[in-house]
């Protein structure tokens, strides 16, 4: 398949006011201006001649990528019998691949062999904006001759699918890693001084140690200064419920709030698999929609993964009552419910307070809440008219209102974490460590 370059258009383009002038000034040389069209036209037949030939093409396109990670479509292309310049390539998919679902890229020279063949290649960088399906739907390149008057292009269509999961390069990280290992609470069952609530043995007090542990009457009997040592407690139920709805899919950041929280939610899932606990998902929106068994161990971490990235985008309002009464009546033991949420208007809020007040009793609950840094921006900034003296008043007034639901929250013992998009993973951990510090289970 061969187009014209923009640079033949453009030359043709010259010759329409060309020939005007000139048919104006002298009429009978009219058959100038079609002699400028013919030179230029046989000027890209000779060029689409000269042109190299495409003797073979391949792209490499992965299975799988992680919701806003970067991944990439190796191309490479084998041209031979003639001349190339300015060699791209494109690749088209659904928006869930691509935001604009179009990316065009260079092919750079990667092998010269003689002047028999060249080879080029190339990687379109795509990052996915949801998880899911997605689809790329063709593959293309292009080279121009040695004038740039033609394109000699070829397109195959792909129809690839390419399974968008949720983001768990925090679990892979290599700090987080080595914290994990070196953590308080590891797979191996060993004995922590001063920490943990189930008394294990005493033991000759050292320096460092918390001295509110100190056993003053065992330490008397056997004449020397004794401290108590706890065992740490495993195998407790940590449920994180996932709000799916309308709120949640408002992206920040250029990426949906609900993808945030599933990767934060796997990095602590993975840590409190390590640890020995039990770990579920839920995800609910205008009616809980998933409920997932209790895992242990970090071997059925690929059980959560899945879970998480069949967590589906709703445009629904979520119902608190329905989903915090279900998810009460699942659990028949205390457990740590991590609530990944976000409110807009005190009428929803009121209604979910007194939900949580009811789980509360039995269980230990955690509000995480994203940051919303455009919202603070716009409160914050100097409003230059009246609309943005508007829009700063009302996003002040947004803050507020979510400022005293939190409050609320923190009254009734709840937990609550508002962090930047970025940290979200990073708090929630420290705080289900600070919980097992504590053993507030």
């Amino acid at each position: 398949m061969i187009a014209p370059t923009q640079r033949t258009v453009l030359l043709l383009a010259a010759g329409a006011p060309i020939a005007l002038v000139i048919a104006a000034i002298y009429p009978s040389a009219w058959a100038i201006g079609v002699a400028w069209s013919a030179v230029v036209l046989l000027m890209a037949f000779a060029d689409f001649l000269m042109a190299a030939t495409k003797r073979d093409f391949e792209a490499d396109e992965p299975f799988f990528a992680e919701v806003g990670r970067e991944c990439a479509i190796e191309t490479r292309l084998t041209l031979g019998g003639g001349f190339a310049q300015k060699v791209e390539a494109f690749v088209e998919t659904d928006d869930r691949l691509h935001e604009k679902g179009r990316t065009i890229f260079s092919l750079n020279i990667a092998d010269n062999e003689g002047e028999k063949s060249s080879i080029f290649t190339g990687a379109a960088k795509l990052v996915p904006n949801r998880r899911g399906p997605g689809e790329v739907r063709r593959i293309g390149v292009r080279w121009a001759g040695p004038m740039g008057l033609i394109w000699r292009q070829y397109i195959q269509k792909s129809d690839h699918m390419v399974r968008v999961t949720p983001d768990v390069a925090q679990v892979r990280s290599p700090n987080v890693q080595l914290f994990l290992r070196d953590a308080l609470y590891g797979i191996v069952a060993r004995k922590f001084r001063g920490e943990g609530t189930e008394f294990d043995a005493l033991a000759d007090y050292q320096p460092g140690m918390d001295r509110r542990n100190i056993d003053w009457k065992g330490s008397a009997r056997h004449t020397r200064l004794l401290a108590k040592e706890y065992d740490t407690e495993r195998n407790n139920q940590i449920v994180f419920a996932i709000d799916t709805g309308s709120t949640m899919c408002e992206p920040i950041g250029g990426l949906p709030r609900i993808d945030r929280a599933v990767s934060a939610a796997l990095l602590t899932g993975y840590a409190a698999l390590k640890s020995g606990d039990r770990v579920s998902m839920m995800a609910f929106a205008d009616r809980p929609q998933s409920f997932s068994p209790f895992v242990t161990g970090t071997n059925q971490f690929h059980r959560l993964q899945s879970e998480a990235g069949l967590m589906d985008y709703s445009a629904k309002e979520s119902n608190y009552t329905l989903a915090l009464s279900t998810l009460s009546a699942r659990l028949q033991r205390r457990s740590l419910i991590i609530i990944f949420t976000d409110f807009t208007d005190t009428t929803s809020a009121e209604m979910m307070l007194e939900s949580v007040g009811r789980l509360v009793d039995k269980h230990l609950v955690l509000f995480l809440l994203i940051a919303d840094d455009e919202l603070a921006n716009i409160a914050e900034q100097r409003p230059s008219s009246i609309d943005a003296l508007a829009e700063s008043v009302t996003a002040d007034a947004l803050i507020s209102e979510k400022q005293f639901v939190v409050t609320k929250l923190q009254r009734m013992g709840v937990d609550v974490i508002e962090a930047p998009r970025e940290d979200i993973g990073t708090h929630l951990l420290n705080a289900y460590l600070r919980i097992k510090r504590r053993g507030a289970l």
